[in-house]
């Protein structure tokens, strides 16, 4: 099994910045896509960025892109989301995921963390 664990989500006002972290320990694998997605109250699990196991190829949604970068430090098994200039509408809880393979697409991931809070004020 994989283990994810998120950490530093908080509150933060319209135009701040947050960096996320997502720390994955456990089984390992040859290939692997990470990734972060959000839950906003009353709204459905959207994605948001994912990376590639080596880092080389990243993906954002539309919503944050230009906004928000992702990346990783395999050293680390950790995985970042860095988020600036932030709006009221980003504010959800944030999940950090695992999917086996190559495909960066929104489906099929398979393990998941717990979620950390991020709520922007305006």
């Amino acid at each position: 099994q994989v283990q994810l664990v998120e950490s530093g989500g908080g509150l933060v006002q319209a135009g701040g910045s947050l960096r996320l972290s997502c720390a994955a320990s456990g089984r390992s694998f040859s290939s692997y896509v990470m990734g972060w997605f959000r839950q906003a109250p009353g709204k459905e699990r959207e994605f948001v960025s994912a990376i590639s196991w080596s880092g080389g190829n990243t993906l954002h949604a539309n919503s944050v892109k230009g906004r928000f970068t992702i990346s990783k430090d395999n050293a680390k098994n950790a995985m970042y989301l860095q988020m600036n200039s932030l709006k009221p509408e980003d504010t959800a809880v944030y999940y950090c995921a695992l999917k086996v393979g190559v495909s960066m697409t929104a489906r099929g991931w398979d393990y998941w963390g717990q979620g950390t809070q991020v709520t922007v004020s305006s």
